[in-house]
């Protein structure tokens, strides 16, 4: 995975919910404790983390910085800072060398990084849309390349269901939903 894969997945959310930025994003999102707002603004968060960890390439923790979105910022306003973040780490990882590692729970690639950043905005784009009741599901092939590279023990199966179990968000096939989970990031060589 690389940065065209952060910048695919941050086009497919800005597609998914541009259009439902009038609507009341105060309340839950899917699953989560967090409002729709609150959950948009942790995807920012992430990826400027993850942007962060490319630029210093740390060893050993995070750098001691968050984003924090005002309250008062719209929607709207709120996927354009998601877009900015988003795009500081794509830029960063086409500028990557293969490899450079950076700290997350241990040494992590370029490519651990997007597909990270893939992740979040793809699953949590999906937890947005359930609280605004839009249909809608992540791109199956990058569902795929991320249970690729982050959870490599996934059972077979669609890659969008698949990847929705591998985080906890249902059930899969019998297998019960998920209450704790960890993506393997992290790589030696």
């Amino acid at each position: 995975m690389d940065h065209r894969d952060v910048d695919t997945a941050l086009a497919e959310m800005l597609k998914v919910l541009g259009p439902h930025t009038d609507e009341d994003w105060t309340v839950p999102a899917g699953p989560l404790k967090w409002s729709c707002w609150e959950t948009a603004a942790h995807i920012g968060h992430d990826l400027l983390a993850y942007a962060g960890q490319v630029a210093a390439r740390p060893t050993d923790a995070y750098l001691p910085f968050d984003l924090n979105v005002r309250p008062t910022a719209s929607p709207t306003e709120v996927l354009q800072t998601v877009t900015a973040c988003g795009r500081l780490l794509s830029c960063l990882l086409a500028a990557a060398s293969p490899t450079l590692r950076a700290w997350h729970w241990g040494p992590c690639d370029p490519e651990g990084f997007a597909a990270m950043g893939v992740a979040e905005t793809l699953l949590h784009t999906h937890d947005i849309t359930q609280g605004l009741a839009v249909d809608w599901q992540p791109p199956a092939s990058l569902c795929a390349a991320v249970l690729a590279r982050l959870f490599p023990d996934a059972p077979p199966g669609d890659p969008v269901q698949v990847l929705l179990w591998c985080t906890g968000r249902q059930e899969l096939d019998g297998l019960p939903r998920r209450t704790s989970w960890v993506w393997k990031a992290a790589r030696s060589g």
